[in-house]
């Protein structure tokens, strides 16, 4: 066994010992890139369980969320199929290490996209759909002080699943669609598209492009979440959240003990 394969393996069973995020990244992953290689092994493992990858979280997209982290670029990570859910999930926090919520446009591929190099206006013919989507997120009580970019994409990014909202085929420019968060009939915060690096199809076309420089693509009908328009939220208690995206559709979640 590598120390990459290592690596991976021991973030496997750390999730399954429900221990806290270690601020260290692993042995392996002296570089972004070999983080990269130790995440491709962790999700293997994953995926004894929770089946295929079925696409991608894209993380610290907007500058909230790079405050949050103080990292200031975006990583991404896989997202596997039995973590997809439908509006209106019940997800139990005894579940995670610590569950997160995060608020975002999901773009559905239509088409693989090929090549590199590409832009927002060269991977918008790929796009078939869009919708609302919640991330769901496992930080494991993290020290977001002591973060290592290296260390948080190894761990696919802290991706647990995602939470969609029906699909609509025709949607309103990205960048201007405003996002509204509740928590039950209380306004909790807003942000808009273009909070994402200037426009969600710009998130897509930098996964399109690091996926092409790593031997993979983006394929046809793959998700694509394209980052948190507000800060990460770490539900305490039973509460019902809700994500409304203007002129396209909105998405819910219910936290329980």
């Amino acid at each position: 066994m590598s120390q990459t394969e290592a690596d991976a393996l021991d973030l496997f069973q750390q999730h399954a010992a429900r221990t806290r995020f270690r601020p260290a990244p692993p042995l392996s992953a002296a570089t972004v890139q070999a983080a990269y290689d130790v995440q491709g092994h962790y999700v293997a493992l994953l995926q004894r369980d929770a089946g295929v990858v079925v696409g991608y979280k894209i993380g610290l997209t907007s500058q909230r969320m790079q405050a949050m982290c103080r990292i200031n670029e975006p990583i991404c990570g896989a997202v596997l199929a039995k973590r997809v859910h439908a509006s209106d999930v019940i997800l139990q926090r005894s579940a995670y290490g610590r569950l997160g919520l995060e608020f975002e446009i999901a773009v559905r591929m239509g088409s693989d996209v090929h090549g590199a190099d590409h832009t927002a206006q060269t991977v918008r013919r790929h796009v078939g759909a869009v919708c609302a989507g919640i991330e769901v997120v496992d930080d494991r009580n993290a020290d977001y002080a002591q973060l290592d970019v290296r260390g948080l994409i190894a761990d696919n990014a802290w991706n647990a699943g995602m939470v969609l909202s029906h699909w609509v085929t025709e949607w309103p420019d990205l960048p201007a669609v405003e996002g509204v968060v509740s928590v039950g009939s209380a306004f909790l915060d807003h942000g808009f598209g273009r909070d994402v690096l200037g426009d969600p199809l710009v998130v897509v076309a930098w996964l399109a492009n690091h996926l092409a420089a790593r031997g993979e693509q983006l394929k046809a009908g793959q998700v694509v979440m394209t980052g948190s328009l507000i800060p990460t939220q770490f539900p305490t208690a039973e509460a019902t959240y809700r994500f409304e995206l203007a002129g396209i559709g909105s998405v819910g979640v219910s936290v329980s003990h």
